[in-house]
């Protein structure tokens, strides 16, 4: 279930970013990375994008959907003995012996903060048993979530053929994955330590940007020779979430200029507005049985939104609710709604409350509204109209009628 409302998620960020994409402007001649992109994470908004559905290696940026099937498919909790890959010296790990055995949780701070590759073969086979199940686990995910330039040949993202992305997609995913705190959490670190396995680890993020820069939180470096250096990288101020990719940068120098270029071009660009504010009267309904007396009623919840900057008419509002109410009705009862919409799509909906209590009515109360109502009132005019024309009849009647007298001194 889990795994299906995060699906629907990510479809919903691939429709929202759509109709964005023709309207993207390249990215500032500051960011020379080969293919780039960055998106404003809540609406999917293209803020810029250079050959952002280029096919290319990613080098160890493969191990986010290794992070992702992980998460969806095992328990924190659980611990998996250590596979047998031996990886080169070269090779970035977290130096697991042989049959060690640790926690899923530390195997993912090694993977994510070191990029352990034995910890990424490690997670793969205690997941699914074997590499080559796990990599089609990842491709099953990858075209669940509609990444169409993406591939995976190995859970490790050695230079190999078949094992490809894009940096749209890398953003996608990295979206997806957000959606997890304990990912957030390990990959805003700026360190971390492993406490199971045979011995503690400690081991600092690969992404420096992190330590660097307090608004920076995440998300996963890449390199190897045939993709350069990659970053998919995210930030967060204000409320503003972005999250960015570049690829085939030439250094990790570059890369992560690049990165900050992006991120620090972006920013301004968004602002964060309140499109429905809690407890602010946005009806007002008559209260029967109480002439003149009505109810506010407000949202019981703030709504947010990122807009971009100039476009607040983008958010507008529908508030449906009753004209009458009647009591008894207790303070924070629910009446009616809000919707918010944002270029016309349904963001949230927020239930109208009553913002004081409203007592029963009396049968004093109810008295004197039935004999207000209009057809109470008609009713008596008519029954005075008929009374006073027929004493009126009698009157005129009995004045042409002669006394017993007055007949008999005729005859």
């Amino acid at each position: 279930m889990r795994r299906a409302a995060v699906a629907a998620l990510a479809a919903a960020a691939t429709l929202l970013t759509v109709p964005n994409q023709a309207q993207a402007r390249d990215c500032p001649d500051a960011v020379g990375a080969q293919a780039a992109i960055v998106i404003e994470a809540s609406t999917g908004t293209v803020v810029c994008q250079r050959q952002a559905d280029k096919r290319l290696s990613i080098g160890s940026a493969t191990k986010l959907m290794t992070a992702l099937v992980t998460l969806e498919k095992a328990k924190m909790s659980e611990t998996f003995t250590a596979s047998d890959y031996r990886p080169a010296p070269i090779e970035s790990q977290i130096r697991l012996l042989p049959g060690e055995r640790m926690k899923v949780s530390d195997l993912m701070r090694g993977l994510l903060l070191e990029s352990g590759n034995d910890a990424a073969v490690t997670l793969a086979e205690g997941v699914s048993g074997s590499r080559k199940a796990f990599i089609r686990e990842m491709n099953r995910r990858a075209r669940e979530l509609e990444l169409e330039n993406t591939h995976f040949a190995n859970p490790i993202g050695l230079d190999q053929e078949g094992n490809y992305s894009s940096a749209r997609d890398l953003v996608l995913l990295a979206k997806v994955l957000r959606e997890y705190t304990f990912f957030n959490k390990i990959v805003d670190s700026p360190s971390g330590t492993l406490k199971t396995g045979d011995h503690p680890r400690t081991f600092r993020n690969r992404n420096k940007l992190v330590a660097r820069y307090p608004w920076v939180n995440g998300v996963k470096t890449g390199h190897t020779r045939g993709a350069g250096y990659v970053l998919v990288g995210s930030g967060s101020r204000n409320g503003i979430q972005l999250i960015s990719a570049v690829l085939g940068t030439p250094s990790e120098a570059a890369r992560d200029n690049d990165t900050m270029a992006l991120l620090n071009w972006a920013i301004p660009k968004f602002q964060r507005v309140r499109a429905v504010v809690e407890g602010k009267t946005m009806a007002t309904a008559q209260i029967r049985d109480r002439q003149g007396a009505t109810l506010k009623l407000a949202p019981d919840r703030t709504v947010r939104r990122i807009i971009e900057r100039g476009k607040r008419d983008e958010i507008t509002t529908t508030v449906q609710a009753p004209d009458v109410v009647e009591g008894p009705i207790r303070s924070g009862q629910r009446l009616g709604r809000v919707e918010v919409r944002q270029a016309g799509t349904l963001v949230a909906t927020v239930a109208l409350v009553a913002k004081s209590a409203v007592p029963a009515p009396t049968p004093a109360q109810k008295a004197k509204t039935w004999a207000a109502r209009p057809w109470v009132i008609g009713g008596i005019g008519v029954v005075l109209i008929a009374t006073v024309l027929l004493v009126s009849r009698r009157a005129r009647t009995s004045r042409r009628r002669p006394s017993r007298r007055e007949a008999r001194a005729a005859s």
